[in-house]
């Protein structure tokens, strides 16, 4: 009878171990960083296809975006950060909130589908944002651009999803070398990023953005693969996003892989690990 209650008092440890990791874990997340694995080619390339980084939650304050979305539909769990933050919904603001600065690495909420995207931050609330022949024009002044050489990758399959990247030298043949123009872009607050071209593409040409107060504007990187505020909601696109969909900045690459799994050792990109991100 000792032995079974030792066994019984045993399990019943291991389960109150497992909830307050649990419970630990989820308070950590929340409030102060979040794991983001990055799934496609939309911000080369300053972050590649497999990077790993956690997101600074406490860099903009906090809403209901702030707590984590569960989807694991092989077991059918679905717990939307609405249902557990929903109180926190609706009135645009953050509790200890402070601005978002132009350049900034962002990861945001979707304000349709609550899908977490990260693309960089370039249009504040009342600015005029426009595309003209490739060029990203912010209030009627042209942003600086200078010429930062070819970004080179094997056009090979990338990442869990097995994405093949677009090219501007045309069709290339599996394993050869895939190239984009990239350019150093400096924004009117005097932020330098590079940015990548495949060549003239509709989104190079578009109407003026004005942003709504309380909203943002972002562009991909990757300008000419990426799915952004050039694109209205309604068709898939990001739109303007508010203020309180905003999850973190992100400021560093911890781990990076190139290959269908991070447990794929001899596809990790060690010279990416611990990388400032610009």
């Amino acid at each position: 009878m000792a032995s079974e209650g030792k066994t019984g008092g045993g399990i019943w440890e291991t389960v109150k171990t497992v909830f307050w990791a649990l419970v630990i874990a989820g308070i950590f997340r929340t409030i102060f960083y979040q794991p983001f694995w990055i799934p496609s080619g939309s911000m080369k390339d300053t972050l590649l296809i497999g990077d790993f980084l956690f997101v600074n939650k406490m860099a903009y304050g906090y809403s209901y975006a702030s707590c984590p979305t569960i989807r694991i539909p092989a077991v059918g769990l679905d717990i939307d950060a609405k249902d557990i933050c929903g109180w926190l919904d609706g009135d645009n603001t953050r509790i200890l909130g402070s601005e978002p600065e132009r350049g900034d690495i962002i990861v945001f909420r979707h304000p349709v589908n609550g899908t977490d995207f990260i693309k960089r931050l370039i249009g504040l609330p009342g600015d005029r944002v426009q595309m003209k022949d490739g060029v990203l024009h912010i209030n009627g002044e042209a942003v600086k651009l200078e010429d930062a050489g070819i970004f080179k990758e094997e056009f090979a399959a990338q990442g869990p999803m097995r994405i093949r990247p677009r090219c501007e030298n045309g069709v290339v043949g599996e394993g050869a070398t895939c190239e984009k123009s990239r350019q150093i872009e400096t924004l009117p607050n005097g932020h330098s990023h590079q940015i990548v071209n495949i060549g003239r593409q509709r989104s190079d040409d578009t109407g003026v953005y004005t942003v709504p107060e309380g909203h943002y504007f972002f562009l991909g990187d990757n300008r000419d693969n990426s799915t952004d505020s050039r694109f209205p909601q309604a068709v898939g696109g990001v739109g303007f996003v508010p203020y309180e969909n905003l999850i973190g900045r992100a400021g560093r690459v911890m781990f990076s892989s190139a290959g269908r799994s991070m447990l794929f050792f001899w596809t990790w990109r060690g010279d990416r690990f611990f990388e400032k991100l610009d």
